[in-house]
């Protein structure tokens, strides 16, 4: 049985860190198609929030980061400000774009879709784009997949609905095949809308693009659920995600009060990151156990979960668990590692094995205890967006147009120090983000829960 709870790290996988890594490894510098020559017809509507290259947002904002930065006497680093820029790239009136939404569902995807048309058609007056289905296997003339004309009137109530018009997919694409149909098509912006593994393919593609000598921007969203992409403060759908995971919080916790030594016990999503377990905990705090990849648990030994929640049960005569979809892996991970076609490690299913456990521990002990397991995983990311992922939406769809429009590729729009700015896509599939366990927002964690540490032995 593997020594801790995360799932195998291979030599490749970076490092998951919550903080920002070192000045070196991150590039700032964005790619363009060329020098940008054509005036933006946001001119002659009298816009009045343009913005320049040289306006710039500092990734490090803490004291002692630019005191040291200010010691050595050297810039700090920074990122491009986004927004629209007063001479663009791309003459709109001969252009054709592409949308095009990777890997899994998260509330808020068809806002974004729909802000990318609405910005392009009433601010840009770009008259054709394209909805390509299903992935980035839409690329591929072998699956015989539609393409999607996305109208205005088309994309008109889309909002209203999770998931995806577009619809979505797993898996690797030849990216020459990708690169192909983007010409056959005529396509002169491709938006992606994805994670990290899409932010992956989308480097390769516009490294193929710039190999082939091609005029096509790549502009990324970053999408996931997790909230765990580097170099962006929130994804969109997070709020939501927690919102809803939240509401299961609060029936399970009507579950629990309402049978003798009750537990109820809510498994989320989160593979590598407990960001959504951790959130909803601070967010509702009547969780009194709060679970997470980051933060390893025995179940066993006086200082373990058992124990713990026997003590809890004893004292009060209920307990609310709620458990990250990537914790305690040890537990039930075998030798054998199972991956979705994308290359991600599927967890064991950690929910069903503590339900399981629970019901066993104290039946042996011969204390009575009703265990009552939520699994509202797909609910959670399948829901329409709630108000303020929608304001985000809007927000990040819109800048990814601005962005496009100037002629920028390789790059995603990212919230950052509450600024959206443009990164490169190279910097931000550096790192993956997890919960960092010395923050202030995982000791509101524990002051909320009240749980104490459930390793048997501390570390040095």
């Amino acid at each position: 049985m593997p020594e801790n709870s995360q799932f195998p790290i291979e030599e490749n996988t970076p490092y998951l860190i919550d903080e920002v890594g070192s000045d070196t490894e991150i590039e700032t510098a964005i790619e363009t198609l060329g020098d940008p020559s054509v005036q933006s017809p946001l001119l002659k509507k009298n816009y009045p929030c343009f913005v320049s290259d040289q306006d710039q947002v500092m990734v490090r904002v803490s004291y002692n980061s630019l005191k040291k930065i200010f010691k050595k006497g050297s810039e700090p680093l920074s990122f491009e400000l986004a927004g629209p820029r007063q001479k663009i790239y791309f003459d709109p009136t001969k252009i054709r774009s592409a949308i095009v939404t990777c890997g899994g569902l998260c509330p808020g995807i068809n806002d974004v879709i729909r802000a990318i048309v609405h910005a392009l058609h009433y601010g840009y007056g770009v008259q054709s784009v394209l909805g390509i289905r299903y992935g980035l296997r839409g690329f591929i003339p072998e699956y015989g997949l539609p393409i999607m004309d996305l109208t205005l009137r088309v994309v008109n109530r889309i909002h209203e609905y999770g998931g995806t018009i577009l619809a979505s997919s797993r898996g690797h694409q030849p990216i020459d095949a990708i690169v192909d149909a983007l010409v056959r098509m005529n396509v002169s912006i491709l938006f992606i809308i994805g994670g990290d593994g899409t932010f992956k393919a989308g480097v390769k593609i516009a490294e193929e693009i710039k190999r082939r000598d091609l005029k096509i921007a790549v502009v990324a969203i970053p999408k996931t659920i997790d909230n765990d992409i580097y170099l962006v403060s929130k994804t969109f759908g997070f709020d939501t995600a927690v919102e809803m995971a939240s509401q299961a919080i609060k029936c399970a916790h009507t579950e629990a009060i309402g049978a003798p030594n009750g537990i109820g016990l809510v498994k989320v999503m989160g593979r590598y990151s407990g960001s959504i377990a951790a959130a909803a905990t601070n967010a509702l705090r009547e969780v009194n156990f709060c679970l997470i990849p980051e933060s390893d648990f025995d179940l066993e030994g006086e200082n373990g979960l058992l124990k713990a929640l026997e003590y809890r049960l004893r004292d009060r005569g209920h307990a609310v668990i709620v458990v990250s979809e990537g914790a305690g892996q040890r537990y039930i991970m075998d030798n054998q590692v199972i991956r979705d076609p994308s290359g991600n490690i599927k967890p064991g299913d950690i929910g069903v094995f503590l339900r399981d456990t629970f019901k066993e521990y104290f039946n042996a002990i011969g204390m009575t205890a009703y265990v009552r397991y939520i699994d509202p995983s797909y609910i959670i990311r399948s829901v329409p967006a709630n108000v303020d992922d929608r304001l985000y939406c809007a927000n990040l769809g819109q800048n990814a147009v601005h962005a496009a429009m100037t002629g920028k590729t390789a790059m995603m729009v990212s919230l950052w120090n509450d600024h959206y700015v443009h990164v490169p896509l190279v910097s931000a599939i550096k790192h993956s983000k997890r919960v960092n366990l010395n923050s202030h927002f995982w000791l509101s964690v524990l002051e909320s829960t009240g749980q104490a540490s459930l390793k048997n032995q501390q570390v040095a």
